[in-house]
């Protein structure tokens, strides 16, 4: 059975920092490619940032490009976002997602989600 348990979220200040996880069971998961999405109240859900199963080759939404940093242990199985400057509008669910199929990882046609976990910045 295939887990994926974000954790890490939070409430934090404008311009504070937090680290997500996402803990993953159930596969093996340096075959994976790992993405985070996010999902704000009354949006849609939007591609974050995106690791390749090796962790050399990453990829960022504009929006948070040199703010957030994705990354990965395979030993641990577990990927990471690295959250810092945060602002208001980064307020949302945040979710992992593994994929061992989509080339474009900026898609939502991911095979595995977590539940998420919330995070708010104040102003």
């Amino acid at each position: 059975q295939v887990q994926l348990v974000e954790s890490g979220g939070g409430l934090v200040q404008a311009g504070g920092s937090l680290r997500l996880s996402c803990a993953v069971s159930g596969y093996t998961f340096s075959s994976y490619r790992m993405g985070w999405f996010r999902q704000a109240p009354g949006k849609e859900r939007e591609f974050v940032s995106a690791i390749s199963r090796a962790g050399g080759i990453v990829r960022y939404a504009d929006s948070v490009k040199g703010r957030f940093t994705i990354s990965r242990d395979n030993s641990k199985n577990t990927v990471y976002l690295q959250m810092n400057s945060l602002k208001p509008e980064d307020t949302s669910v945040y979710l992992c997602a593994a994929t061992g199929r989509v080339s474009d990882p900026t898609t939502q046609e991911y095979e595995y989600w977590g539940q998420g976990t919330q995070v708010t910045v104040s102003s």
